[in-house]
């Protein structure tokens, strides 16, 4: 599907992708496509070998055209990340860098931990990779997890396994602002004193003397069950119609 929609600020996230002398134009679409099933929509090119815009890049992006109408272009990997806290490089080898390795599930806890500043992620040519000098401005690396005998990603991959993982982190409060709304303990212990009364009224107590013990036990029953306002009122239906029966 390629439906624009539109997401909120969080879940867009500050989130900088940062192709790094991209060759095909075609790439630079699957990129952008891939961006924007995860909500991302700030893409940065450095030095393009065909140049930008480019047409070649609409087809691959699949409707994702805002991002590719909102690239910037810029001449070095510095001017590219000059506004972000937090500069991630991709790599798919060991550099021998004393730089903190990051997986991509980490990035957006590491980029919280930081400051609210942007984050910038970089992703290298398709054919060789980010060089030394370009990894001279990250202070991280992001290395991710594959099978050691096959470990080959192309571009639009790698950009695709890091935006899922923002985009994860950043609609986890989302989702769960998103599910139903608890109801309040005073509308569970009104519940509570309904079902108390009707099973008094049946005899379920029996032996008084373990009737405390028996009351705890029916209030954990329903505080673990973290009921919600819904729940409550459909559990009111049932008493009453058992009650009327």
């Amino acid at each position: 599907m390629s439906d624009r929609k539109d997401v909120t600020a969080s879940a867009a996230g500050s989130l900088a992708v940062v192709l790094v002398r991209p060759q095909l134009a075609q790439n630079i679409g699957f990129c952008a496509r891939a961006m924007g099933n995860f909500a991302l929509d700030d893409l940065r090119l450095v030095a393009p070998r065909d140049g930008w815009p480019n047409a070649d890049a609409l087809a691959p992006a699949s409707g994702a055209d805002w991002i590719l109408e909102k690239a910037r272009v810029f001449d070095s990997v510095a001017e590219a990340v000059a506004d972000c806290g937090l500069v991630a490089a991709t790599t798919a080898r060991e550099r021998g860098l004393s730089l903190p390795v990051l997986s991509p599930a980490r990035l957006p806890r590491e980029a919280a931990a930081r400051s609210s500043q942007r984050t910038a992620v970089l992703f290298g040519p398709e054919a060789s990779g980010l060089s030394n000098e370009d990894l001279a401005v990250a202070n991280g690396l992001i290395s991710v997890p594959l099978n050691p005998d096959f470990s080959s990603l192309n571009l639009a991959q790698a950009v695709l396994l890091i935006a899922y993982e923002w985009f994860q982190a950043a609609g986890a409060v989302e989702t769960r602002a998103a599910q139903p709304t608890l109801a309040e303990r005073a509308a569970v212990d009104n519940l509570m004193a309904r079902l108390i009364e009707a099973l008094e009224q049946r005899g379920f107590f029996g032996v008084e003397e373990k009737r405390p013990t028996v009351e705890a036990n029916l209030y954990a029953l329903f505080g673990k069950a973290q009921l919600t306002k819904g729940e409550v009122g459909m559990l009111h239906g049932i008493f009453r119609a058992l009650q009327e029966r």
